[in-house]
This record gives C-alpha cells, sequence and structure tokens, in this order.
C-alpha cells in the first residue's frame, strides 16, 4: 500500500472547522494540512450514489488541481428502516427550499422529515441507524486508498442535547450502552467512538504503522 509520508496534504474542504479537526487528528504525523478553500480550488459537484463515489470524486479533484495528495470524507445518517436514506443525501434533507426563507441548512426539519417517515411505517418500526463515514486519500497521479467507518445506534424522539450538529439530538449510539444521545455527550468521549474516528483509525493503522 502506498504512504503518504510527510509533507502537505490538501484537505478537500472548504469548511475551515472541518479543516481544523482533521488537521488535529493528523498532527502526530508531520503533515501540513491545507484546505481546499484556502488554494482556492473549486467544489466538485458530489455527483456520486455512495458515500465511497463522492469522497473519491472531491480527494481526486483535490488531487490533480493541487498537485498533491488530498484527503476527503463523506459522512451521513443510513436509517435500516428507510433503506439506508438519508444516506449521501444527509445534508441535501436539511437544505432549506427558496420559499422557506433564508437559505441554510434546518436540521431540526431534516430530523423531523426522518421521523415523520418512522412513525408512517407503524410503532413498530425498526428504529436502528447508523452514521457513516469514508476517508478518501487520492495522489495526483490517480493512486487512491478508501477507508470506511461506521457508528451503529438508534433514534429516538423528541431531539435531546444541545452539543453536536447535524442529526446528533436524535441519535443515540450503541457504544454508550445507555440513553444518552450525541447531543448530551461530551465532544470528546464523541470524537472517540464515531464514524469519523473509526475511519480514521483505519487510516492512521494503514498510512503510518509498520
Amino acid at each position: 500500500m502506498r504512504k503518504m509520508g510527510g509533507g502537505s496534504l490538501v484537505i478537500a474542504t472548504h469548511n475551515e472547522g472541518k479543516l481544523k479537526e482533521i488537521s488535529a487528528l493528523l498532527e502526530p504525523y508531520a503533515l501540513k494540512c491545507i484546505s481546499a478553500g484556502s488554494l482556492g480550488l473549486p467544489e466538485p459537484a458530489e455527483t456520486g450514489r455512495t458515500f465511497v463515489e463522492n469522497a473519491l470524486i472531491k480527494a481526486r479533484a483535490a488531487a490533480q488541481a493541487s498537485g498533491l495528495a488530498a484527503l476527503a470524507d463523506d459522512s451521513g445518517l443510513a436509517v435500516t428502516a428507510l433503506d439506508g436514506r438519508p444516506g449521501v443525501y444527509t445534508a441535501d434533507w436539511a437544505e432549506r427550499q427558496w420559499f422557506e426563507g433564508e437559505p441554510g441548512r434546518d436540521w431540526y426539519m431534516a430530523m423531523g422529515k426522518v421521523e415523520g417517515m418512522l412513525q408512517q411505517l407503524g410503532p413498530d418500526t425498526n428504529r436502528t441507524a447508523a452514521f457513516h463515514c469514508v476517508l478518501a486519500l487520492a495522489w495526483p497521479d490517480g493512486d487512491h486508498a478508501v477507508y470506511e467507518g461506521q457508528c451503529p445506534g438508534a433514534l429516538t424522539w423528541p431531539p435531546r442535547g444541545k452539543m453536536g450538529f447535524g442529526y446528533d439530538p436524535v441519535f443515540i449510539p450503541s457504544a454508550r450502552n445507555g440513553s444518552e444521545t450525541f447531543a448530551e455527550i461530551d465532544p470528546a468521549a464523541k470524537h472517540a467512538i464515531s464514524h469519523r474516528a473509526d475511519a480514521f483509525s483505519k487510516l492512521i493503522a494503514d498510512q503510518f504503522r509498520a
């Protein structure tokens, strides 16, 4: 398997918060992380139908445009009873329409949409779900590697907690063996068991350990 080594790594994001989070995870490995946004790289259309396809689209675009190795992630929530939806459309389900006011994302609306669909299926509906994360690492010559992580759990209603973001207030992770949602758990504890942590542990084991 090809190794990253030291040097610069483009993080295929225009989100400075995500750059900071990923940079902290990779800090021990002598990598200088640069965001695609800071390089002025365009955001490619995420036309894939799976997390893997979308992560590779972003990583390959950033690697080819920058001439450097690039890392991208794609993540979302898959609900068992909804045949894996919202999946790659996790963020899209939160997008406000033009007639709903200012553009942006309304996560309470998205959580409500998921809950409404589950309720339509009946009171005994399976409420298991999982957060998924795919990390795609790409080089300018086209070589690439993919690492997949997940965090299984179940959905609850109504939303609880003020920490986290997205669907965190309705997601109870199985690893906690309790009833706390991701939005009720200390962020450090959440990150230790999250889908992104699972994917990163596989990337680090593959790329930086003999």
